[in-house]
């Protein structure tokens, strides 16, 4: 599988969406509990990919299909796993975090703790 045609967001990008109070986006973090624990990002919503099968059949009653849904893991890989997914699932607008969280805290923001 390649997760090379996924539209994709730098972390740049991603804290100025984040520092946007009138923006309808949706964000989801799909890094374990224990990564949470590390270092979060305000506003997302955590799915562990590993708990899948307790979240996954309500993933349209949770999210909007139709709004734009930016998904970060811990460097990208995951993140874009579960971008591929939500396009199998109808979602029309979904965001790959490059870097990921370790991206975020490297370039925007210091005081998030790196693991």
């Amino acid at each position: 599988m390649t997760f090379a045609a996924l539209p994709a967001i730098d972390v740049a990008t991603l804290a100025t969406y984040l520092s946007d109070e009138t923006s309808d986006r949706q964000f989801i973090d799909v890094r374990e509990p224990q990564e949470i624990a590390i270092a979060r990002l305000e506003g997302f919503e955590n799915l562990p990919l590993s708990q899948y099968e307790a979240w996954a059949s309500q993933i349209r009653d949770r999210f909007d299909a139709d709004k734009e849904t930016c998904v970060l893991c811990h460097h990208g890989v995951r993140s874009a796993q579960m971008c591929q997914w939500l396009l199998h699932q109808g979602f029309t607008n979904v965001k790959n975090i490059t870097g990921g969280i370790d991206a975020y805290s490297a370039y925007v923001d210091p005081s998030v703790p790196r693991y």
